[in-house]
Order: C-alpha cells, then sequence, then structure tokens
C-alpha cells in the first residue's frame, strides 16, 4: 500500500495576531512544523501549538526561518554558513525545550520559506543546515523539496529524511517550485489541489506549468496553514487520499 504524510505549517500566529486555524488542521494532518518565533510564533503560540500536536498524536517538527517577521520569512538574506548554522541550532532547541515542558519530544525538521528554497539549490546552505540538525538529535528526520541539495546534505551526515511534495504549488520543469509572486506558483483550486495531491501520492509524479510530466519522490505531503479554508482541505484531502488506497501516517511509521 501506498503511504504518505501529511504535513501543515502551523503555529504561525504571533502576539495580538492570529494566522491559521490550528485546531482544526490538527486533526487531520500528521506532521505538524511549529514556527520557532523569528518568521512567526512566540513562546506562548510555539506551547499551545505544540499541546495541540500532543492531544492530536501528531509529530512535532521544527519550523526554522529566518529572522523576518515583515516577510514572513519568505525574503532571501544573506547570511554565512555559521550564521544559518546556529540560526537553525537556535530554533530548534526552543521548540525542543517547549516540547520537553509538555513532555513530548521532535519528530523532524522542515525549514520555513526563503530558508527551505535556497536550501533547495545552495549545497553549503544545506550543509549548515544538516550540521545544525545532528548536532541538536540525529534521530530527527529533515524534510526537504524533493530532488533537493537539502535532502542530499541530510543523508551525508547520516540523517533520516522526507522528501516534501506539495499540493498546493505549481510546478516548473526543473522540479523547483514556480516562485511566488508569479502567476499560478500558488493554486487556489480545491479540485486542483486534491488532484494534485493524489497523483503525487499514488503515482509520484506532478505536472509542470510548463507541461512537462515530473517525476518526484513523495514521502510528505504538504498543505500550508495560511491557505484560505485550510482545515476543510486538510479533511478533503485526507479522506481522497485514503478512498485512493494511501494510507496517511506519519514518516517513520507503519513501515
Amino acid at each position: 500500500m501506498r503511504r504518505i504524510d501529511l504535513n501543515a505549517d502551523v503555529g504561525e500566529s504571533f502576539g495580538a495576531y492570529t494566522l491559521g486555524h490550528d485546531d482544526a488542521v490538527m486533526r487531520h494532518i500528521t506532521s505538524a512544523n511549529v514556527a520557532c518565533g523569528f518568521h512567526a510564533g512566540d513562546p506562548s503560540v510555539m506551547r499551545d501549538t505544540v499541546r495541540l500536536a500532543v492531544a492530536a498524536g501528531v509529530g512535532i517538527g521544527a519550523h526554522p526561518g529566518f529572522p523576518d517577521l515583515n516577510g514572513f520569512g519568505r525574503r532571501n538574506m544573506e547570511m554565512s554558513e555559521r550564521q544559518i548554522e546556529n540560526l537553525v541550532a537556535y530554533q530548534i532547541s526552543a521548540l525542543a525545550g517547549v516540547a520537553a515542558a509538555e513532555e513530548a519530544r521532535l519528530h523532524h525538521v522542515k525549514p520555513h520559506g526563503a530558508l527551505y528554497n535556497m536550501a533547495a539549490k545552495d549545497r553549503r546552505l544545506a550543509d549548515a543546515i544538516a550540521r545544525a540538525v545532528v548536532g541538536i538529535d540525529a534521530t530527527l528526520v529533515l524534510f526537504g523539496m524533493a530532488g533537493s541539495a537539502l535532502l542530499e546534505a541530510a543523508e551525508s551526515v547520516g540523517l533520516r529524511t522526507a522528501s516534501e511534495v506539495f499540493a498546493d504549488r505549481a510546478y516548473q520543469a526543473d522540479g523547483a517550485l514556480v516562485p511566488r509572486g508569479q502567476p499560478g506558483a500558488v493554486i487556489d483550486d480545491p479540485k486542483l489541489m486534491v488532484e494534485q495531491a493524489v497523483r503525487l501520492a499514488q503515482d509520484g509524479t506532478v505536472m509542470a506549468q510548463t507541461g512537462e510530466i515530473l517525476e518526484l519522490r513523495s514521502d510528505t505531503l504538504c498543505l500550508h496553514g495560511d491557505t484560505p479554508g485550510a482545515a476543510e482541505l486538510a479533511a478533503r484531502l485526507r479522506s481522497r487520499l485514503e478512498a485512493a488506497g494511501v494510507g496517511v501516517l506519519r514518516v517513520g511509521m507503519g513501515a
């Protein structure tokens, strides 16, 4: 039976600002990527989100990003490898401490936004992230874009990896995501999102924006928590995947 993990970016509220519908989304996913306070989130939101994940039996993952609240971590930043390694290690450690306070532990790490996309192509940046993860906890799973330098870097230091694909993003012919801001980069038609997700889970294929059929390793499927109607979409995605004979399981479970 085909299996896939269903993950979502959560815990992105901070201060007086509420983003997403984490409580509702958490009921349908298997892995939660929790913002660690740099691109979004704050200590109270982090702890509340960890509690939600524990109650739902969902895998808890650190979602480290650039220190860029104004840009939501989606703007490229130039930093040295040492700075990146320390930045990521700091954020993982913070969430690990919050999880420990709730008698839980981290399952995975997934970089956020620009950090994630830059590490998909830049092996030096990817190596810095992998060193940060293995330095904190070598049992963690590192999520990275299918076919990316980040997965290669993780495997080179002995980390377990999960190759990530996207339900709500369009692909370029080289397997990269269409950059946000370009027409059609975000798929906003729920029917098309679900169709793309099921195809990725069943066959490991997706049609690029330019018509090419790409083959991608698909271990975990991302639904962005700030997508309009994310909770309803998560429920619909999980239902359709299971109806198609795809087991929806956290990475590392049911193997």
